[in-house]
Order: structure tokens, then C-alpha cells, then sequence
């Protein structure tokens, strides 16, 4: 009964939505619009077509027939099919109605009809659809008006991005200081502008190529580098080098152009056509970049698909461009040309500031150099790597060149300039440069040595193999010569990865020659005079002391830092007759030869007393005495002494000198000697002291440059010393000595040091 019940209850309701569909059917205002300036149509919910205006059939070029009863989507095209089913009709179910729906009507002989589309859905009480009615208006030249606007308003944006991006080039190029710097950015913002697959900055070698015609004269041979490379292949930038080769005036005369790899392309430049082909480009857009008159380089454009996205549909596929493209290439290339010259510019400041510096540096280090050792060393660490990546000095010497530097200015390729020592002087000649450079006596500059130039200098295969390894781009040797007379040759070299010289840099080279020639020319005279003076002061050095039986002798002798390396100090140790020891530490005044010939005099005198054995007092008077008659134009202070070996009994008399000290058991004492006046100045009686030295006991004797210094006063320097004696009491007396200059004396010493250290045997 109850399905009987529900079976009824359907029908009705059928009945009832027949009913007012065939209501909706005879209300519908198909007639109003029938020959009506818009399309009208009614359809089923499931789209099929019940009602027609002539207007629609006239657009479609159909009959009424022809058109009812069909669904309203199998009138569009597929791409309306698409939007109907996913967006119009879903649209409907929610909404009840839709107002300007663009979609594509396919007329009768397949053309496509645009038009708008107004849509209402009619329902029952209870929601359900009964019939959708449309109007559709032909939207051809709305279609239009909108397309011209839409152009209209790409072409607004693409302006506005173009001045956008010449701001941001105009604003970077400002701040950017260096060649490579001005490529990067150039590269970068055009193949943003455009969208190219790669772009790339060749710029001319040399001087820029100038028109013919013009005031500035033009260079005969030039060749592109490329300064900068994103997204365009390697092979392709060689064609295009290639291809400009020998007529860079000529290919940057024909200015912007746009290269596509067409039959005449293919006809004229088969390789350059195939490169383009082979790196998917569709064209090649050539910018000229200048700088008033001058032409620069040449910035290029690789326009192609893209290989990140699958459908671009912004991206041109031929190689036409744009006025809007070329105004902006234009630009760019004007740009770039004047923000290369202001970059070159400003690192030609910068190298010249550098060059400067360089030498101001060279003369500083230079005129801190003690010697030729010193001043070839300070040499190589200047030129290398800073200057050059190899230096080597040749100098000329009695006996002949010898090779004095050798420096690579990378540590993991000095082997390689190792290598080449075997032929250096004095084994073998001077190597060609530095050779050629003596004899004629200028500078000789190797810009650009290739293989078939070292094979016809190099005189070894093995030489030439070494040689080669260095990869060198330029080569320059200069001769020193100071006061006319030739010293030898400095020869720096580059290699491939810094490139080769430039005249400016050649300069440079040429001036710290010059400097290098003064401060040689000056090391080598004072060495000499150094040598023939140091010859000199070792005559007055008083020699070793002899072995004394029963004794242990230890002599220290230190020169001041400063002034000749001698001065007036002067030690003695002799041995007498019968087991006596003769002992004499003095010290005259100043430090120079003066000093050093008056300490020599002296002692020779001393020692032509000690044939008499006299007293350490008679010692003094005697001096005194007869210092007058020997015309010693210095004062000096002077400690004698007498030992007997056997009983340790000593004898001491001072005149003007610092007391010994005696280390016995641990303990250090001064000796209570009562110091007499100096010699030189009017005679006075001498005091001798006398004692005995214990067994094992250690006897110091010293000048007073070990314990005065000019930041305190000698009883400080005297306590200093003793407690130095007392730490060091156990060692014997060469340990002794040493240890007590090391913590007494210091590296800069202002007076000459004489320290005798004397052990009596236990």
C-alpha cells in the first residue's frame, strides 16, 4: 500500500512539472524576440533546444530545424565546450543566472561567431531547474574595442617596464666601478628586458674601433673578448668571433641588427648558422655599444624558446622586435658605452693610485735595506705577486753574474722557477732577456711570447720545457745600472691568467729598477767599505785566551748595535812565570775607530809590562805615567789582576773600573777594590786588594756596558748582575757567560760588552 502510495504521489508530480513546462512553453517570449538584434533560445535542463529566434538561426546559418532539439554546447567551439561544462553551467545550478558570459559560436561553414551570453534558469516551488532562457549578443567589435585596449594597455606596461629598466640600468651602471662590473649588469637587465634565452658583452681589444670618417684615427687590427657571458654557448661566441675577425670596424658599423639563421645565412656563414640553430635560437639580436664616436663592443640577444617552460605564450617566435625593443637595445648600448668609459676610467685611477703606492712602498722597504741580501729579498717580496707572478735578479760581480732571486709569486709553482736554476748564472750564461737588456743597455719588453719565439732563445730542450710550464704572456727586463756601471738585470714575467703588461706597468718595472740600481749600488759600497773595515778591527780584537792549566777561561766580547763593531773594550788573559795568570779588562771612552785604536795601543802596552811581572798597582802608575808620551787621545778605564794558581792568591788594583764579582758556595760578592782615577787623567796613587780565590770559585770581569744602560744607574745595573751570578752560580763558565748576557745585555745594546769568566779548579 505504501508503494502504491509513493508510485501515485510521483505521477502527480510529474503530471504537475509537465504542466508548467508546457505552462513556461506557451509563456515563453521567444516571438517577442524573433526578429530581434540578439539571439534568444530556450533550452531543457539538460541543454536541449526548445526555442529559437530567426536572429540566432541567421547568425548560425542554419534553419530553426536545423537548430532545435540540438544542445545549446554542440553549438560552440571546443574551447567554449570546455567553459560551458565547467563554468557556465555549474554557474547556473548555484547562481539561477549568469550576465555576459563570452563564448564562441560555430556558424555553419565553421568561422566562429564571439558573442555574450545572458543566461536564466527557471525552478519549481521546491528549487528544481524547469528551463534555462538566453539571450546571446554579438561581440565582435566589443571583441575588438577590447583586444585594441588590451594592447593598448601592454603596450602602457611594456613602456612602464622598459623605463623601469633603464632606471634600474641607469642607477646600477652608476655605481658600478669596474668593467666587469658594467658587463654584469648590462647582460643581466637586457636579457630581463627581453626575455632572450642568453645575452652576452664582446668587447674590442686594444683601442676602441672608430668610424671611418672620423676626426680620431682608427685602429688597423683589433679583436672581441667576451667580458661577459650568461645563457649563450661557448661555440657560438667563436663563430661570432670567427666571423668578425680582421673587420670589427666593418661589423660594428652596421649597428643594431637582427641576425636569424636563414638560407642567406646559411649560404654566407654556414658555421655561425648551425651554432645559432644548435643553441635553439631563432635569432641573434646584435647591439652596437658606444661611447660618443667610438664603438666599444656589441651586446648580444639570443631570442629562442625558453627551456623552462613548456607553452609560452608571451614569447615571440620569429626574430622580429619591436620599435619599443629597439629604442630600449639602443639605449642600453649608449649607456653601457659611457658607463665603460667612466669604468675604465676609474680603474686606470685606480691602477695609476696603485703604481704610486707601489713605488712609495718599493722606496720605503728599499731604504730600510742593511745590505744586497736584505735589499733582493725586499725586492722579490715587492714584485711578486703584486707586480708580476715571476722575478728574477741576475747581478754582475768580480766574478761574474750570478743568479740572486728567483721568486714565483704562487708558493705551489716555485718548483717551476727552481727548475730553470740549473741554467741560471753562474752555470751558464744570462738567459735571453736579462742578456740582451745588459748589452744594450735599455729595456726589452716581450709582449706576447709564443712557442716558435722561446724555441729560438732557449737553448736546452729541458730549459724550454721548463719554461713553457710557466705559461708566460709578457716579459719584461730591465737593466740596473747605477753611476754608469751595469750591476745586472731584473727580468719580471706574467702569466696567462694575469695577461700581459701594459706600457704603464713596463713603466713601473723601469722606475723600481732605478730604485733598485741606487740601493744596490749603495749596498755594494758599503759592504765593501764594511769588509775592509771589518778586516781591519779584527787586527785589534785581543785573540783567545791561552789554556791555563788549573783554570777554566771563558771570554765574551759584544760590539754596541750601532757604529763600527769594535769599539774601546778590551780583555786579556796571559799567563806569567812561575803558575801566575796576568788578568786585564778595560774599557775607553767612546765607540768608534778612535776608541778602537786607542784600546789597541793600550793593550800592546800592557802586554810589554808583563815582561817585567809588575804589580796590578805599578801596572797603573806606569800608564799614568807614560800616558802623555804616548799621545792616547782617549780616557779608559782598566781593572788588572795577578793570580797564583797554586794558592788561589789574587791581586787586584782598579783605576775608574767597576769592581769583579766573586761566586763562591752559591753567594756572588764584589770585590772591595779601591778604584783609582781613570788613565788619562792626573796621575794618583793605586790601591791594590788582595784575597784569595777558593777552589771551585768563579772570578767575573766585566766592562760596565753589561750593567749601565741609559734607563738606570749602574749600583741598579751591579744588583742585577749579581743576582743573575747567584741563579747561574752552578754552571760552569762558558754557560755562565751566556747566560748572563742573555738576561743582561738585550738585542739593542748602546756600549760594547767585554765579560771574562775565570774557574779555578777544585
Amino acid at each position: 500500500m505504501r508503494a502504491s502510495r509513493t508510485a501515485d504521489s510521483e505521477r502527480r508530480r510529474g503530471d504537475g512539472d509537465r504542466a508548467r513546462l508546457d505552462q513556461l512553453l506557451e509563456d515563453d517570449p521567444a516571438d517577442l524576440y524573433e526578429n530581434a538584434p540578439c539571439g534568444y533560445l530556450s533550452t531543457l535542463p539538460d541543454g536541449t533546444i526548445v526555442k529559437v529566434n530567426r536572429t540566432l538561426c541567421t547568425w548560425l546559418g542554419r534553419p530553426a530545424d536545423g537548430v532545435l532539439r540540438t544542445r545549446l554546447r554542440d553549438l560552440l567551439s571546443v574551447g567554449g565546450q570546455v567553459f560551458h561544462d565547467t563554468h557556465l553551467a555549474p554557474l547556473l545550478r548555484m547562481q539561477g543566472a549568469v550576465r555576459e558570459v563570452a563564448l564562441d559560436v560555430v556558424r555553419e561553414d565553421g568561422s566562429v561567431l564571439p558573442c555574450l551570453v545572458n543566461a536564466v534558469e527557471l525552478r519549481d516551488p521546491e528549487g528544481r531547474p524547469l528551463m534555462v532562457r538566453a539571450t546571446l549578443f554579438e561581440a565582435t567589435a566589443r571583441r575588438r574595442y577590447e583586444r585594441e585596449i588590451l594592447a593598448a594597455h601592454r603596450a602602457a606596461e611594456l613602456s612602464e617596464t622598459r623605463s623601469r629598466t633603464l632606471q634600474q640600468v641607469v642607477v646600477e651602471l652608476a655605481g658600478a666601478t669596474s668593467v666587469a662590473d658594467v658587463a654584469s649588469v648590462v647582460v643581466q637587465q637586457a636579457r630581463t628586458a627581453l626575455r632572450s634565452r642568453g645575452a652576452a658583452l664582446l668587447l674590442v681589444t686594444g683601442a676602441p674601433v672608430v668610424p671611418e670618417g672620423s676626426a680620431v684615427g682608427a685602429m688597423s687590427r683589433s679583436e672581441l673578448v667576451v667580458a661577459r657571458c650568461d645563457g649563450l654557448p661557448a661555440a657560438l661566441l667563436d663563430q661570432l668571433a670567427t666571423a668578425a675577425d680582421g673587420r670589427i670596424a666593418l661589423e660594428l658599423a652596421e649597428g643594431l641588427r637582427v641576425v636569424v639563421p636563414d638560407e642567406r645565412l646559411h649560404g654566407r656563414r654556414p658555421e655561425l648558422a648551425t651554432a645559432l640553430e644548435e643553441a635553439g635560437l631563432h635569432a641573434l639580436a646584435v647591439v652596437p655599444v658606444s661611447a660618443d664616436v667610438r664603438r666599444l663592443g656589441v651586446l648580444l640577444l639570443g631570442l629562442g624558446s625558453s627551456d623552462d617552460d613548456l607553452i609560452d605564450l608571451d614569447e615571440p617566435r620569429s626574430g622580429a622586435l619591436s620599435d619599443g625593443d629597439v629604442d630600449l637595445l639602443w639605449t642600453l648600448g649608449r649607456q653601457a658605452g659611457q658607463a665603460l668609459e667612466r669604468a675604465r676610467l676609474h680603474e686606470e685611477t685606480t691602477r695609476q693610485a696603485a703604481r704610486s703606492a707601489f713605488l712609495l712602498d718599493a722606496a720605503r722597504l728599499m731604504a730600510g735595506a742593511a745590505g744586497v741580501g736584505e735589499t733582493v729579498d725586499r725586492l722579490a717580496e715587492l714584485a711578486v705577486p703584486r707586480l708580476a707572478d715571476v722575478c728574477m735578479l741576475d747581478l754582475v760581480t768580480e766574478h761574474g753574474a750570478r743568479r740572486v732571486v728567483a721568486r714565483h709569486g704562487d708558493p705551489a709553482r716555485q718548483h717551476l722557477v727552481d727548475t730553470l736554476l740549473e741554467w741560471a748564472p753562474p752555470a751558464r750564461e744570462l738567459p735571453h732577456p736579462a742578456r740582451r737588456a745588459l748589452a744594450e743597455g735599455r729595456t726589452q719588453w716581450f709582449s706576447a711570447p709564443d712557442d716558435a719565439w722561446l724555441a729560438s732563445v732557449v737553448r736546452d730542450p729541458r730549459e724550454l720545457a721548463a719554461v713553457r710550464a710557466l705559461e708566460l704572456a709578457s716579459i719584461v727586463s730591465v737593466p740596473l745600472i747605477a753611476d754608469g756601471r751595469s750591476l745586472g738585470a731584473l727580468t719580471l714575467s706574467t702569466d696567462r691568467h694575469r695577461g700581459s703588461f701594459t706600457a704603464a706597468d713596463v713603466e713601473v718595472v723601469e722606475q723600481l729598477a732605478h730604485q733598485v740600481s741606487l740601493v744596490l749600488s749603495k749596498a755594494q759600497r758599503y759592504e765593501l767599505e764594511s769588509r775592509t773595515s771589518h778586516t781591519l778591527q779584527a787586527t785589534l780584537l785581543p785573540p783567545h785566551p791561552p789554556a791555563v792549566p788549573g783554570m777554566t777561561v771563558a771570554v765574551r766580547y759584544l760590539a754596541a748595535t750601532s757604529g763600527v763593531e769594535i769599539g774601546g773594550d778590551f780583555y786579556d788573559v796571559a799567563t806569567l812565570p812561575g803558575e801566575h795568570v796576568a788578568i786585564a779588562v778595560g774599557d775607553v771612552v767612546g765607540h768608534d775607530i778612535t776608541a778602537a785604536a786607542t784600546m789597541g795601543q793600550l793593550r800592546s802596552v800592557y802586554r810589554a809590562l808583563l815582561v817585567e811581572a809588575p804589580a796590578p798597582s805599578a801596572v797603573i802608575e806606569r800608564l799614568q805615567a807614560s800616558w802623555p808620551l804616548l799621545g792616547l787621545q782617549r780616557m779608559a778605564t782598566a781593572l788588572f789582576a795577578t793570580l797564583d794558581l797554586p794558592t788561589g792568591l789574587l791581586h787586584v788594583a782598579s783605576a775608574g773600573h767597576p769592581p769583579p764579582l766573586l761566586i763562591v758556595d752559591g753567594r756572588a760578592e764584589y770585590l772591595p777594590v779601591t778604584p783609582s782615577r781613570m788613565l788619562g787623567a792626573p796621575p794618583a796613587p793605586a790601591v791594590e786588594w788582595s784575597g784569595v780565590v777558593p777552589a771551585g770559585a768563579t772570578l767575573l770581569l766585566f766592562t760596565d756596558g753589561l750593567v749601565e744602560s741609559r734607563t738606570s744607574d749602574l749600583d741598579a745595573g751591579l744588583a742585577r748582575l749579581r743576582a743573575a751570578a747567584e741563579r747561574w752560580a752552578a754552571a760552569g763558565a762558558d754557560e755562565l757567560c751566556d747566560r748572563l748576557l742573555a738576561e743582561l745585555a738585550g738585542p739593542h745594546r748602546a756600549d760594547d760588552i767585554a765579560l771574562l769568566a775565570l774557574t779555578r779548579d777544585a
